[in-house]
């Protein structure tokens, strides 16, 4: 997921998605410590949808409070 695909999503839409990816990465995590994930920068780049999604909506709350 790409930050220009972020900023498209509504607010509502980026909590969502944000539930779905931390969940995403747990499960990650959690198989990566069970077995070797095959492609081990998946968790890589399920912490940085996390972060993007997070920034996103920090940025506009920010943006609310302000105006």
């Amino acid at each position: 997921m790409k930050q220009s695909e972020v900023k498209e999503l509504t607010t509502d839409e980026l909590k969502e998605r944000m539930d779905v990816e931390r969940t995403s990465l747990h499960k990650l995590k959690i198989t990566h410590v069970v077995s070797p994930l095959e492609n081990p920068l998946q968790i890589r780049d399920a912490r940085r949808n996390v972060a993007r999604i997070k920034s996103e909506l920090s940025r506009r709350s920010a943006i609310e409070n302000k105006g």
